[in-house]
């Protein structure tokens, strides 16, 4: 019996890999949780900066990709730190499921 090259090429990539990377991606609705702790800053950051100018929008109002957005430009203009900001984006994230 003669094993045909292309089939064993694959089987050695396939090890070389690691099957983890072959496994399917995990699915885009299912999101990681977040940590508590970031949670929890997160909350109070956005309700002490966000709050101070702005009407507290309900975090399910817009997607993740908005939020980052979002987070991106107040951080500029509400001059608020790069782990702040961190912090308000996970927990806007993990709160709108």
């Amino acid at each position: 019996m003669k094993i045909s090259p292309l089939p064993l090429a694959a089987l050695v990539l396939a090890f070389s890999l690691g099957f983890s990377q072959l496994a399917p991606a995990q699915s885009a609705d299912r999101k990681a949780e977040p940590d508590p702790r970031q949670f929890a800053r997160g909350a109070k950051a956005w309700a002490d900066n966000c709050g101070r100018c702005h009407n507290i929008r309900d975090p399910k109002e817009y997607s993740d990709r908005s939020w980052n957005v979002i987070v991106k430009h107040m951080r500029v203009r509400a001059n608020i730190s790069g782990d702040t900001a961190d912090d308000i984006a996970a927990f806007l994230k993990a709160s709108n499921n």
